[in-house]
């Protein structure tokens, strides 16, 4: 398509408000308008001036209210097949480490056929990543976001316990306002969340038990490492029967697919930088408050033992400290604020915790 002219952009604008006054420098144009334009009328305009490789911006300040108009460069496609390796490279090394923990497990107690446990550890773990992508690339393309299919990360299995580091989209699109944002931002750990209970039930079912005072023993003999678990997990072990007393669970390594999967979804939550819970927390809050609650985030991922992703969020958050949508001026809405609410309380039921809601 080609560039429209000014004309043509003054028209288009004129549309959607009234044009108060036209200012035209050499990178953009400034168009004055003579109300406050409301949320879904910019947003029509945005879509119609992104598809002709435009930005439109809603501004305010003490001389009025401005949509900003400037060029859009469209990011490079990437070649189609780097997330297709990228996604087996995943498969592999969570294969790798899902086989040896079923060995390592077997050696305390029978939990199954190693390759067997290998293949649904896999399926479970990369199908949490795999649906909190969806959950985001489903609501991109409800409100007409472009994006990428998602880019799995091979991690380093048996060795650095890690078998894969997640999973992104790249978004090849503008995020319009705030309540966009908070969709895209809330989507995927929803989505992820669903299957980890559902794994997490699944694989606490087929956990073995045995009696705490071996427990110690094996221990010494295993080196068995003592893993934090959350409310919602306990919850789900209790509701598949596993909580007995005098008796221990050793986690199945589909359980452990499913504490992954609570510990991913925890840390997205966090209303820090450019996580999922900073996107809801910059849409809710604004920019001043995400700044602080990226702080406060970073704060709480130290106590909690995660120094590492702590010094990540640090660092990345310094380079690209904000997601300012199009239109910063129309506020979320009353739904999607209410709705936060009840994310931070998932975001606690999922953080991995020192103490057991569980009777001993």
């Amino acid at each position: 398509m080609s560039a429209p002219t000014i004309d043509e952009v003054i028209s288009t604008v004129s549309t959607f408000c009234t044009i108060k006054g036209i200012n035209q420098t050499a990178r953009s144009l400034e168009i004055e308008i003579n109300e406050t334009i409301v949320t879904e009328k910019f947003r029509d305009l945005a879509q119609n001036m992104e598809q002709r490789n435009l930005i439109a911006r809603l501004e305010k300040n003490s001389k009025g209210t401005f949509i900003t108009i400037s060029r859009f460069q469209p990011p490079t496609a990437r070649k189609a097949w780097i997330p297709r390796v990228l996604f087996a490279g995943t498969i592999v090394t969570v294969m790798i480490d899902g086989y040896y923990r079923a060995v390592s497990t077997n050696s305390i107690a029978k939990v199954g056929d190693p390759l067997s446990i290998a293949i649904f550890y896999t399926i479970s773990l990369i199908g949490i990543l795999g649906i909190h992508e969806l959950g985001h690339i489903i609501a991109s393309k409800k409100h007409k976001l472009r994006v990428s299919w998602p880019y799995f990360i091979p991690g380093i299995p048996i060795i650095g316990f890690i078998p894969t580091f997640g999973a992104l989209i790249m978004s090849r699109g503008l995020i319009i306002n705030r309540n966009i944002l908070f969709d895209v931002g809330i989507s995927g750990p929803i989505a992820g969340l669903v299957v980890a209970i559902l794994v997490s039930t699944y694989g606490a079912s087929i956990s073995p038990l045995i009696p705490i005072s071996s427990v110690q023993e094996l221990s010494a003999k295993q080196g068995l490492v003592d893993i934090h678990s959350s409310v919602l997990m306990d919850a789900t072990i209790a509701l598949a029967g596993k909580h007995i007393p005098g008796k221990e669970l050793i986690m199945s390594p589909v359980l452990l697919a499913a504490w992954f999967g609570f510990l991913i979804t925890f840390l997205n939550l966090l209303p820090a930088w450019q996580l999922d819970g900073g996107h809801m927390a910059r849409a809710t809050f604004g920019i001043k408050w995400h700044r602080l609650l990226t702080y406060v985030s970073i704060g709480i991922l130290v106590v909690t033992g995660y120094f590492i992703m702590a010094f990540f969020v640090l660092a990345l958050s310094m380079r690209s400290p904000d997601v300012k949508p199009l239109d910063d001026i129309s506020p979320l809405s009353s739904k999607r604020k209410k709705i936060f609410v009840f994310v931070m309380i998932l975001a606690f039921l999922c953080a991995p915790l020192p103490f057991s809601i569980l009777p001993q």
